[in-house]
Order: C-alpha cells, then sequence, then structure tokens
C-alpha cells in the first residue's frame, strides 16, 4: 500500500522496527512493533461523539495474547483464548497507568487502544513493545494526547544494571522494573526487586529514563513528524468558573469543617447534608445536577490542596511525616494455617494463609517460560469495605492488581521449594478501606506467613507516599488516606524489607515526577516501612513460627535419582499407591525427581519419605530391614524389604538351627527382620538372612 511506511532505530542494543500504513486502515491509529523476532499490534479508536452522563474520560486499555504468538494452542474444552489472563490484564494496567494522565482530563469520547500479541521470541519480551507502540499508535492519530512516551524494562544481573535484558539474564536478575517517561519525566514505575538498595533502584530508573528520553522519544517524535495526524477538536466538559464561584462562596466554610476530620464516617455523614443544600439552591437555578457535582468535587480537592500547599495541614491533622495509628495481630481465626490481622487507621486488611502440597500450584497457560505458580496471593475488595450496599462482584482489574502488587512484595522473602516443599495461598479481604490497602494487605500477608510456620528471609511491610504539586512547587506527605489520594497527584506504592525495596507501584494523576520527587518518595517510605516493623507487625510476632499449624499438611521432600522415578511409582502406579495408601499421604513427583510427601501426621509422612529413599537407595551388604514375606518355596521364603524389591531367605537363613519346613518359621504375609548379606551384580538378585538380623540386634542389646 502507498501509505505503507517503516521507521527503524537501535533500542538498548537491538533494532527496532514500527511499521505503519500497510493494515488496520479503520483504525485511528495503528502499528507494528517489532522487537528482535517479537511483534506487537496496536490500534486505537475513538467515537466521534462525547458519552453522555459520564463525569470521567473513558478510556479502555486491553492487552491481548494470542498463544499461537508462542506456538500453542489454548487448553481447556473450547481450544481457543477465553478471558484475559492475569499477566494480560496486568499488562494492561502497565500501559494504562501512564497513558491515562496525558489525554484531556475533560474529553468524554470512547477511546480504546488494543495491543494483539502476534509472535514472541523470549529473549524480548512483549510487553514493552505493547506500551511503546500504544504510545506510537495514539500519537500519530488524530486522537488529542499530550505525548508521547516510551518504556523500558530493566534488570538488575550479577549487581549491574540491564537495560532490556534476554531471557537468560531476566530468571536471575534481582530486578524486575518497568519504567515509562515523557521527554522530561517519569510517568510510570512498577517493580519487583530482591530487597534492592535505595540508591540502586533510584539509578536503575535514571538509566531507564535516560534511554527512553535519548532514543525512543526523539524517534517517536520523527514518525509523528512524518505521518502523524492533525487532532481532532473535542466537546470540553469544563466546569463554568462563575457557577464555581458562586457554589465555593456559599459553601467552603462548610466544606471545610465537613472535612476536617480523621473519621471517614464522620467526614461522610459531615457531607451529605452540605452537598444536598448545594443541589437545593442551585438545581433550583436551573444548574444540571452532574456540573453541580464537578463544582463540589473541585471545591473539596480546592482545600485540600490549600491545606497542603499553604499551610502544611492535612484533613485529620496529621504532620506530613506522620503515620496513623497501627495495629497489628497474628492467630484470630481457628483451624486456618495462619491469619495476619493489619490496621492503618481506618485502611484493615485481614490476610489468611494456606498451606498445601506442591501439586497445588496454579497452572499457568500463557506467553512466557513460566508455567506454575506455587506461591499465590488473592486480594477481596467487598463493597462494605467503603460502606456500599450493593452486590459483591468477582474481581476486577484493580483487585487483580492490587493482588499482583501484594504478591510481588513477598515473592523474595518466599523460601524455596527445597527449604519448604508447600504450595502457599495467601488471601487479602480488605475489611475497611481509606486509603492503600494494597499496602496493608503487604503487611498482613506478612503476618498471615509467619504465624503459618513459613520461614520468610526478611518481614516485608508496605506503605504509600503522596504528593501535592503547583507549578515548580511540591511537597510529599506518608501515609495518604482516601481524601488525599483522591485529590493529590500521586500514589506511590513502596514495600519492603529493613535492608531494601521488594516491590513499587506508581500511579499519577500529574504529567511526570522529576528524579527529586522519587529519591524523596523512596526514602520517605523506607523510613516509613521501618517504622511499621519495628513499632506493630514485629511486636504482634518476631519471627515465623518454628512449626506449621496443627491443622496445616505436614510436608517433607526428598530427590531421588531420575533414573529411579519408576521404581517409586511402579508398574501402572502400583508403588506410589500404595505408598500412599499405607502412609495415608499424598506424594507428587517431578520429571527431575523431586519427590513432596504431603499427610496430617508427621511420623507417617516421615516414614513414607525414608521409605521412598529405601526404595531408589542400592541395597548394600549389611542392611536390615523389615520386610514381609510374598512367597514361600521347598528352599526358602521371599521377602519383600521395599516396595517393589524383594530378595530370598533360603531356608538355611531362617533360624540358628535346622529347619525341616519354610512353613514351620513362617508364612505368605508374615513380617520378618533380615539382613542383606549377598548382592549380585549381574542378576540383581539379593540374598536375605533372617537368623544374622536377629544375631545383630541381640548383639546391639548387649
Amino acid at each position: 500500500m502507498s501509505n505503507h511506511k517503516v521507521f527503524k532505530t537501535m533500542f538498548a542494543g537491538r533494532e527496532l522496527i514500527v511499521e505503519t500504513g500497510k493494515t488496520c486502515e479503520l483504525s485511528n491509529g495503528s502499528c507494528w512493533v517489532k522487537y528482535g523476532e517479537t511483534v506487537v499490534m496496536v490500534n486505537v479508536t475513538a467515537s466521534v461523539k462525547p458519552r453522555d452522563g459520564i463525569d470521567y474520560f473513558p478510556l479502555s486499555v486491553d492487552y491481548e495474547e494470542r498463544l499461537y504468538s508462542v506456538g500453542k494452542i489454548p487448553g481447556g474444552f473450547l481450544k481457543r483464548e477465553g478471558r484475559p489472563s492475569e499477566k494480560a490484564i496486568l499488562n494492561s494496567r502497565v500501559v494504562d497507568r501512564p497513558m491515562r494522565p496525558l489525554f484531556p482530563s475533560d474529553m468524554r469520547n470512547d477511546v480504546a487502544l488494543v495491543m494483539t500479541v502476534l509472535a514472541v521470541e523470549p529473549d524480548c519480551s512483549p510487553e514493552i513493545m505493547g506500551m511503546i507502540g500504544s504510545s506510537i499508535a495514539v500519537s500519530i492519530s488524530d486522537i488529542p494526547w499530550n505525548g508521547p512516551i516510551g518504556g523500558i524494562f530493566v534488570g538488575l544481573v550479577d549487581g549491574e544494571i540491564v537495560l532490556m535484558p534476554g531471557l537468560e539474564d531476566r530468571m536471575k536478575s534481582d530486578l524486575q522494573l518497568t519504567v515509562a517517561s515523557s521527554e522530561k519525566k517519569v510517568v510510570m514505575i512498577e517493580a519487583g526487586a530482591n530487597q534492592v538498595p535505595d540508591d540502586v533502584m533510584i539509578e536503575a530508573i535514571n538509566a531507564a529514563h535516560e534511554e527512553i528520553t535519548t532514543v525512543l522519544i526523539p524517534f517517536i517524535n520523527k514518525i509523528v513528524a512524518e505521518i502523524g495526524k492533525p487532532k481532532f477538536e473535542y466537546e470540553q466538559m469544563s466546569v463554568n468558573a462563575e457557577l464555581f464561584q458562586n457554589i465555593s462562596d456559599f459553601a467552603i466554610e462548610k466544606v471545610r469543617h465537613a472535612l476536617y476530620t480523621d473519621d471517614k464516617n464522620v467526614r461522610e455523614s459531615r457531607l451529605a447534608p452540605v452537598v444536598d443544600e448545594i443541589h437545593a439552591k442551585f438545581d433550583s437555578e436551573g444548574e444540571k445536577g452532574a456540573v453541580i457535582d464537578e463544582c463540589i468535587y473541585k471545591l473539596q480537592k480546592f482545600i485540600v490542596r490549600r491545606w497542603l500547599l499553604d499551610d502544611k495541614k492535612r484533613v485529620d491533622g496529621r504532620a506530613l511525616d506522620e503515620i496513623r495509628q497501627l495495629t497489628s495481630e497474628v492467630g484470630v481465626l481457628p483451624r486456618v494455617h495462619g491469619t495476619g490481622l493489619f490496621s492503618r487507621g481506618q485502611t484493615q486488611v485481614l490476610t489468611v494463609a494456606t498451606l498445601g502440597p506442591v501439586s497445588d500450584a496454579q497452572r499457568i497457560d500463557g506467553l512466557d517460560e513460566e508455567d506454575s505458580k506455587r506461591y499465590m496471593h488473592h486480594y477481596n475488595f467487598p463493597p462494605y469495605s467503603v460502606g456500599e450496599a450493593r452486590n459483591p462482584r468477582s474481581p476486577g482489574r484493580r483487585e487483580i492488581g492490587h493482588g499482583a502488587l501484594a504478591e510481588r512484595a513477598l515473592e523474595p522473602v518466599i523460601p524455596s521449594v527445597e527449604e519448604f516443599p508447600y504450595a502457599i495461598r495467601l488471601v487479602s479481604e480488605i475489611l475497611s478501606s481509606n486509603g492503600s490497602t494494597s499496602q496493608g494487605a503487604i503487611c498482613g500477608s506478612t503476618l498471615a506467613l509467619m504465624d503459618a510456620g513459613v520461614p520468610i528471609k526478611s518481614p516485608v511491610a508496605g506503605i504509600s507516599c503522596g504528593l501535592i504539586t503547583e507549578g515548580d512547587d511540591w511537597m510529599t506527605f506518608i501515609d495518604i488516606q482516601g481524601v488525599e489520594d483522591f485529590f493529590g497527584d500521586m500514589d506511590f506504592k513502596v514495600g519492603g524489607t529493613r535492608e531494601g525495596i521488594t516491590a513499587i507501584q506508581m500511579d499519577l494523576k500529574i504529567d511526570g515526577l522529576t528524579p527529586e520527587i522519587i529519591k524523596e518518595a523512596i526514602e520517605t517510605t523506607h523510613a516509613a516501612r521501618v517504622k511499621i516493623l519495628d513499632d506493630s507487625m514485629l511486636k504482634a510476632i518476631a519471627t515465623p513460627r518454628t512449626e506449621v499449624a496443627q491443622y496445616a499438611p505436614k510436608m517433607l521432600g526428598t530427590k531421588v535419582p531420575v533414573d529411579k522415578i519408576r521404581d517409586i511409582i511402579g508398574t501402572g502406579g502400583k508403588v506410589i499407591q500404595k505408598l500412599a495408601a499405607d502412609f495415608e499421604v499424598k506424594i507428587d513427583v517431578d520429571d527431575v525427581g523431586k519427590v513432596f510427601v504431603c499427610g496430617m501426621d508427621m511420623a507417617k509422612t516421615k516414614a513414607c519419605v525414608e521409605m521412598i529413599d529405601s526404595i531408589v537407595r542400592e541395597p548394600q551388604v549389611g542392611e536390615i530391614y523389615k520386610g514381609k514375606v510374598v512367597r514361600v518355596a521347598d528352599f526358602g521364603a521371599f521377602v519383600e524389604f521395599a516396595p517393589g524389591k524383594d530378595g530370598l531367605v533360603h531356608i538355611s537363613e531362617l533360624e540358628n538351627r535346622r529347619v525341616e519346613k519354610v512353613e514351620d518359621v513362617c508364612n505368605v504375609g508374615d513380617e520378618m527382620l533380615v539382613k542383606i548379606v549377598k548382592v549380585d551384580k549381574m542378576s540383581g538378585k539379593i540374598g536375605l538372612s533372617r537368623k544374622d538380623a536377629l544375631a545383630d540386634i541381640e548383639k546391639n542389646k548387649g
């Protein structure tokens, strides 16, 4: 096609190719982004007319995984992709968060952004290509937008910062950092980290910002200059300045009084009659209710921001660096495996830990190398947590995102499967919400894990930092509550241990952050999470319990040679099924010889592991076993001394005297002690002796 254009640049050591004009000509903006052999197609469309009756910008962002991109056929009965995976939802949110603030806030035209993954090379993850493609598609479209932005992934391998690491480096990286930035400011940060120090995290963010601003932004600007469309005019939904002033003159002191309290219930009960008064007066003057509501929102925002900027005053009277009242409690529920109840002001989270066999790990049908997950965190945000009277719904994107953030914060301290052979599930129930529930979920999760006896490497706490800006002036403040989040400019969430950061998620309502703001936010949250640990969490439980709970399964593991796996399984599964039945356990064996035994009785679980070890261990002359007679003959008895292993006790080896008939000493089904006296390496036949076993035991008694 005549409109087909190809643009190329070098990005983090690889060629980045963008194609436009070849496909999808009915979209407002479209492009294919290629990095290595990874290909992502991005399309953006906008409605011609604004949507009526809404007071927000209706943007939808979708990241569509196609399993053909990695040569897989979907599982399940339908054999086609279903609802988006959790990973796809998280990728959508990572693109949504930096792009949304750069659209006009008063635009009401629907905008739909769709990223479709067409091909994936493992060394070139598609997520960043989706973000870059989204920025390009919107930038070259006729949709109003204050972009472009660029995105990059950063790793920390052997102490060195690596931009856009390949698969091998990602697997051993201590940092999984995604940064988006505009030409001048950082607009989004999302990170998972293995207790990375503050200064290293700041250095990694700065390295990402430099690569974006020196390579990606000029590259995108070049594309826009060549093929970008003029932006369309939209119907602005701005508030009438005269109406706002009239409402302010009428009610500003009443609204101030309503807002100034540390109790969300009191604030809402005070505010409700004031809102009714405003509507009663101005509805009668012919103004639309939605327009009046927008003025009331702006008035509250004006008051909260002026308090902070002018008076260094917060709506609940706290100092800027003051954390609300903290309480921590463990063991609050009977029978469950571990619980943590964490409160910070009116934000309250109950997290429950459940331990299970490794086979309970979540199976993942996605585009990357991860096919299972043994540590899971789920986050529930019921309507009653914010005082709403409506039916609960299944988890939405927000709940999935908050759950993933808390999961990511704890993941670096979870012991390996060899150290702690369990699948672990955490569920955080948000009981009351007034700011930073995701960070409360991190704290509750640490408490629940320690209560469950999970030997975590270090306790993790989470806290959020807020921001207010006006021109070049700005200020941060710790532990934001709901109203400060609602009317502020930033929610900078950081989870970590005393030693370093384990997770970051940054939500912005402005056009970006300077390096100075980022540095202060990281330093402020570090001091706050140490205070939360010392003043509350570690007073409730200082170290993980030394044993798992009474009702938790008892789990032990062992390692066997791969060529011995078949001995544990047995023909048609007979051996493993018998072991499970005899010891009342569940046994899982993986392809590399890891064996996990799960039971409610620790003694039986240990006995089963010992039996498995005996099955795979090569019999040695001199070893004594308790076996069972499985067959008798004239010349002796065959004794199974380990599942699938038997040997012959010759009639002369039954007693320390002459035995005329084998049945005079034993019959099928009888148990007896036997000692291995011979192993024929050629035939594998094993000679056993009952009389030698009895003699050795008698000798040891003496």
